[in-house]
């Protein structure tokens, strides 16, 4: 009686243990968890990246569809609006993370070094990731309007008028406007990570580095971005696939426009699937698998590049 009671006990414990371990739970268990996010992400990310992959090869008009080969990537090659939201597309993408990861740096480098006001400025320099696109680009609109706009007006009000211009409207300057008011948006963002990450830092090293007399700038360049290095590259490349595909403040502020000077590549396929009335669904659906591939290869190459094979250690 005693030993049957002993063998429930050990098969009771080795039943919560299995349930407890997931490593231990059956194929049955595994396949009911996963079963709802495998459905939600093969019908909302895996199907739809396939079926684009296989439409780019058709000419799909209403509910007919030809086989064309490679026809879309043929005519792709010579088209010129492609190539120009292509070069817009990367300055956003190589050179904008910069800005953001920057912005975001000095303004937890202000924090941290407890500027005045500190608490309200965390909250200020952070409200504008809470707001939507919408917003940020109704309220950038208004600030770069060429004759009421907060900008102009205040350069106009020191005596510099002929530094005021037409922002959203100058081909020359749109696109770097459109940057800055994305920059705005996302610097609250990396600030929040650089000073959650400055904060991890080892006290004893920044320490010593003050008994040294180490100045903020060599403290900066020498001790703290190098240790940091791990923390901003993840920025980067984070900001680097949003930029990529950025699509919705370039349309509500300029629709890639004056003159295809800030057109993007999810922007042109916008355009040419929905909004040129062209009712051909391959064309776009080949520039967005060639898109596709580049930014999965530029992903690949950045983190190769930028990478260290160097563990810091504290």
């Amino acid at each position: 009686m005693a030993l049957n009671v002993k063998t429930s006990d050990r098969e009771a414990s080795t039943s919560a243990r299995s349930l407890a371990d997931p490593r231990r739970a059956s194929r049955v268990v595994l396949a009911i968890f996963l079963a709802p996010a495998l459905l939600v992400y093969c019908g909302l990310t895996a199907y739809p990246a396939f079926r684009t992959i296989f439409d780019s090869f058709f000419t799909i008009e209403g509910v007919e569809a030809s086989f064309v080969g490679l026809a879309n990537y043929r005519e792709l090659v010579a088209d010129e609006t492609f190539w120009i939201a292509v070069r817009n597309t990367l300055i956003w993408s190589f050179v904008a993370p910069v800005l953001d990861v920057a912005t975001g740096l000095l303004l937890a480098l202000a924090l941290y070094a407890g500027v005045p006001f500190a608490r309200f400025l965390r909250v200020a320099w952070f409200t504008p990731v809470l707001l939507s696109y919408v917003v940020v680009a109704i309220l950038w609109m208004w600030i770069f309007n060429y004759d009421w706009g907060v900008l102009n007006v205040m350069l106009r009000a020191v005596g510099l008028d002929s530094l005021a211009a037409s922002w959203l409207g100058d081909p020359n300057l749109a696109l770097a406007s459109v940057i800055v008011t994305h920059a705005w948006k996302w610097a609250g963002f990396n600030m929040v990570v650089c000073l959650a990450a400055i904060h991890s830092l080892p006290r004893e090293v920044l320490e010593a580095s003050e008994l040294d007399n180490c100045g903020w700038g060599e403290k900066l360049r020498y001790i703290i971005v190098p240790m940091l290095r791990p923390t901003l590259l993840s920025l980067y490349i984070l900001a680097f696939i949003g930029k990529m595909k950025i699509f919705d403040l370039v349309w509500i502020m300029t629709q890639g426009g004056p003159l295809w000077a800030t057109e993007t590549v999810s922007t042109y396929v916008y355009k040419r699937a929905f909004n040129w009335n062209t009712f051909d669904l391959g064309y776009p659906s080949a520039i967005a698998t060639v898109w596709f591939l580049v930014v999965c290869a530029s992903v690949v190459i950045l983190n190769r590049l930028l990478g260290t094979k160097e563990r810091l250690e504290y």
